[in-house]
């Protein structure tokens, strides 16, 4: 592949709700363009971006592609995005690496909540987008409708580039509203002139005044020029909707059908001329030496950096570090420097991937993708530069997994086997993450959703053949007491020879700290218990907290005060006094009035103000309380509430039935307190006897 300058890169995000036709679209555009001899299809599983075996499996997509194509002189980086919400991540990264967006929206289903999910990251990341109305094709599909709903939820910013033409109720091109130009497809995306049907002319108008507003508003002269009644030139317009698409002032809306490649080369057309070239983006770092700014900006006389958007760590095609090169010239032979990770390694290779496909390249300019092969310690989110210039940049922000389940490896054995599995996983999917849970001895795989977890569990088993079960998490309840109570125990044993002897009195009570599991003193008078062991009655205790007799959780808040016992001189030993104690625990303990204290979690939820009252009344079925609303922008709302961590699991999917996919919630662990007493009751009957 030849090398391409700045100027002449774009770098596209393709994004949209999942079954939108974002696959079909990017395999449409590498036909028309002469990438691919034959168009894949997703139910067929051959298409470029859908390579994984759990993508061909599921039919839709789980990891961010790219899929370079050329459009006459221009690359163009398209990176075709899961619509999915449990791959978000995916999203994430592939933003932070882009320099512009493809929304698209099927023009049969609508404005879905992917759409607006996709318009609200670019809102964030603050980047350049336009629409692609695809499924034009299908009888049921209204461009219309799409444009209405658009324009109701972002107002005069939605821009129709194109009004489609229909002959015998069948999509057979498009009118361009820029140009007031009929177009009438002849083959794939080519078309021929034609006149622009009367039936068309009222919509027509009517998106052609938007664009007119839209230049006018350009600047002074040319709204001077408006009022006037002067037309506009073709290049007046051209580069006022340039400008005004770059700064998101406008967003333009296209069409065509990604199945029958129609209109893939208006969408590339449109790429090329509205979107900004890397080298009119801004990207700051910091030495990491000296402190001070790096100004990248995607300039190739500067010195090089690089910054590591994603990873790919697969068995078959082996592991990858995909990167954006933001300043100078990265070349196949460099010997680079992983500021983060104060490593420094010489290059063999230098690729470009397109899929699955590996294509090897010399060098790639500042604004470019491109990726590079076994880098042994190198992270989603380094930054690649030179010794002498230590730059970082910013890693990619990717949301917090919250939604969690317990897992075990299913065959004895292959612990080691998943946990390396797992590993390799968490390499490219940083919304994945495993957490020891030491204390209810159990570990915790963290995912975005149910069927995020679901599929690692089946990647573990396609591509390293090691199986895992999923559970039920167990929740970390902890027990303490609520009054004071003297336990008593001898423990005297008689086997021959020495024999075993320890008796203690001790005074269990509430310490009031439910930090700290215990607090021990000792208050015996005349030596009824000699002080040398005492250390042999705290380790008791310390044992004993382990594990409380309610329900097997570990105990906290408890103060211990050892008053009196009795001793052997021979018999007495440290085990004894020690095994005194601990029956003495567990019988004091249970005179205490036990109570099992559960974990509550302050949970943040925002949704739309019209599931505000379904969210709350679920929230009360899961014992939750709310302490507070309040409103955000774009008529949402957040709810804050308490909630029993024990009804967390599987909340995510139950949120996304409730809010349509829309809602959004985050937690943190906030304190201990008393557990209800049915529950109580249950947990107690559920752990009896373990």
């Amino acid at each position: 592949m030849e090398t391409y300058k700045y100027e002449k890169i774009r770098n596209v995000a393709i994004m949209g709700h999942g079954g939108a036709g974002k696959t079909t679209l990017v395999e449409a555009m590498a036909y028309t363009t002469g990438i691919t001899t034959r168009q894949g299809k997703v139910e067929e599983g051959n298409t470029i971006s859908d390579y994984d075996k759990e993508e061909t499996k599921r039919q839709f997509s789980i990891h961010t592609a790219v899929v370079p194509v050329i459009w006459e002189d221009t690359k163009i980086n398209l990176l075709d995005t899961p619509g999915y919400f449990d791959f978000v991540g995916e999203v994430e990264e592939a933003v932070s690496a882009c320099d512009a967006a493809v929304i698209v929206v099927s023009g049969k289903k609508g404005v879905e909540v992917g759409t607006r999910k996709a318009w609200d990251m670019c809102e964030k990341y603050k980047i350049p987008r336009m629409f692609f109305v695809t499924d034009m094709d299908d009888d049921n599909a209204s461009f219309r409708a799409v444009i209405d709903r658009l324009t109701e939820l972002y107002g005069k910013r939605i821009a129709p580039f194109h009004s489609p033409i229909r002959e015998n109720e069948k999509f057979v091109g498009f009118v361009n509203v820029v140009k007031m130009a009929g177009r009438k497809f002849t083959k794939l995306s080519d078309y021929e002139e034609c006149a622009i049907p009367d039936y068309s002319m009222e919509y027509v108008n009517k998106y052609r005044e938007v664009l007119m507003d839209a230049v006018a508003e350009t600047s002074e002269e040319l709204m001077e020029k408006y009022f006037e009644g002067e037309e506009f030139t073709v290049q007046e317009i051209s580069t006022a909707l340039r400008s005004s698409v770059i700064d998101c002032s406008i967003v333009p809306v296209l069409m065509g059908s990604g199945l029958n490649a129609q209109g893939n080369n208006m969408l590339l057309q449109a790429i090329e001329k509205y979107f900004p070239s890397p080298n009119k983006c801004v990207i700051t770092g910091i030495n990491a030496k000296t402190g001070a700014t790096f100004a990248a900006d995607y300039d190739a006389n500067k010195q090089m950096t690089a910054k590591v958007f994603k990873t790919i760590a697969d068995p078959f095609i082996g592991k990858f570090s995909l990167i954006k090169v933001c300043s100078g010239v990265l070349k196949a032979d460099d010997t680079i420097y992983n500021v983060q990770q104060e490593t420094e390694e010489k290059l063999s290779r230098l690729y470009v991937l397109r899929g699955k496909e590996q294509i090897e390249v010399k060098e790639l300019y500042a604004g470019d993708i491109g990726a590079i092969g076994k880098l042994a310690n190198t992270q989603t989110g380094d930054t690649l530069a030179t010794k002498a210039n230590p730059v970082t940049f910013d890693p990619p922000k990717t949301s917090e997994p919250y939604e969690y389940k317990a897992y075990q490896a299913k065959n004895k054995g292959d612990d080691d086997k998943v946990s390396q599995a797992l590993a390799k996983l968490m390499e490219e999917d940083k919304t994945l993450k495993v957490v020891n849970d030491v204390e209810n001895h159990q570990t915790l795989l963290y995912g975005i959703g149910e069927q995020h977890l679901e599929i690692a569990v089946s990647k573990v088993l396609q591509r390293y053949k090691a199986e895992i079960e999923l559970k039920e998490p167990r929740v970390a309840y902890r027990e303490t007491i609520r009054k004071k109570a003297t336990s008593e125990y001898k423990y005297k044993k008689q086997s021959g020879g020495h024999g075993q002897y320890g008796h203690v009195i001790i005074d269990f009570e509430p310490s009031g700290d439910l930090e700290t599991p215990y607090v021990f003193a000792e208050n015996v008078f005349g030596g009824a218990v000699p002080k040398n062991f005492f250390p042999a009655v705290e380790k008791g205790i310390a044992d004993s907290v382990e594990a409380g007799p309610l329900a097997g959780y570990p105990v906290v808040g408890i103060k211990a005060t050892l008053t009196g016992g009795s001793y052997h001189d021979v018999d007495s030993s440290e085990m004894a006094f020690k095994t005194a104690t601990v029956q003495a625990f567990k019988q004091g303990v249970m005179d205490a009035t036990p109570i099992l204290l559960e974990p509550i979690a302050t949970i943040r939820v925002v949704a739309p103000e019209r599931f505000t009252g379904d969210i709350m009344g679920d929230l009360n079925k899961r014992r939750g309380r709310v302490l507070g609303m309040s409103s955000l922008h774009n008529r949402k709302q957040e709810i804050v509430a308490e909630i029993p961590m024990s009804a967390l699991p599987g909340y995510s999917t139950d949120l996304r039935a409730m809010t349509v996919g829309i809602g959004e919630y985050s937690y943190e662990f906030d304190r201990y307190e008393p557990a209800p007493s049915d529950v109580q009751a249950k947990v107690a009957a559920a752990n009896e006897g373990k």
